[in-house]
């Protein structure tokens, strides 16, 4: 069993990491920024809320098992599963640290809470923080007869701090691994599947007003920048492509 953090061994995960991060802001740059008080259709709340759970606790554990399932599926033997299970459930621990670490450290308001400046129902985004946790969600309660359910619902399960998002790391994690994986085994149409599905929960969390582009920008180069903390497993006299 060999271990390595060289970046050519990583080079499917990066290549689909550009074309995500491209694709991403081609859809940030085409998309105009939401007006957080639009209704929202039914199909569109259903659409936008289904992505952003999928990302989120605790759909993102049946989402992981789905990820997961896939080198099953290929019937890799025992060890090559548990190399691969091992190294995306670290990179899993070290991007909940992140999160935790820099939410904490830079403090940035969620776009939301700017909304909630604009109805008068507080002062400054400044006073949303110092609330407590149950009074700032009684206090977004407030605004569900001008804001669609889908983001009062959003708003209440989020009132901490916006930079970076979890949701993109998240998703930016499972492209950049199993993406990574997909491609590597050439299953093309997979692949394009895992990063449009991650497109579409950042997305999701713009237009929920949840985060700021930056935060999803951020999101993505940290979780590449994570990927090539954890070490790729190769077992001898292996190819790389089977890695």
């Amino acid at each position: 069993m060999l271990f390595s953090f060289l970046p050519k061994y990583r080079t499917y995960e990066l290549a689909v990491f550009f074309l995500f991060i491209l694709t991403m802001l081609i859809v940030l740059l085409i998309v105009p920024t939401p007006n957080l008080f639009d209704p929202l259709s039914n199909m569109g709340s259903k659409a936008v809320g289904w992505l952003s759970r999928s990302a989120g606790s605790p759909m993102f554990l049946l989402t992981s098992a789905i990820f997961c399932s896939i080198p099953i599926i290929k019937r890799l033997s025992i060890k090559k599963l548990c190399a691969l299970y091992a190294q995306f459930a670290i990179l899993l621990v070290l991007s909940l640290m992140l999160k935790i670490g820099v939410k904490a450290v830079t403090e940035i308001p969620r776009p939301y809470t700017q909304a909630l400046v604009q109805v008068n129902l507080i002062d400054s985004t400044d006073s949303f923080y110092a609330l407590k946790e149950s009074n700032r969600e009684a206090l977004i309660t407030q605004a569900d007869k001008i804001v669609s359910p889908a983001r009062i619902e959003q708003w209440k399960e989020g009132t901490n701090y916006s930079f970076p998002s979890g949701h993109t790391i998240f998703a930016a994690i499972c492209v950049l691994f199993w993406g990574g994986f997909l491609l590597r085994h050439k299953h093309y149409i997979l692949t394009a599947i895992v990063i449009t599905w991650a497109v579409g929960v950042g997305f999701s969390r713009i237009w929920l007003g949840m985060h700021w582009p930056t935060d999803l920008i951020a999101s993505m180069v940290s979780a590449s920048i994570l990927i090539l903390c954890v070490p790729t497993i190769r077992f001898d006299k292996e190819p790389i492509a089977d890695n």
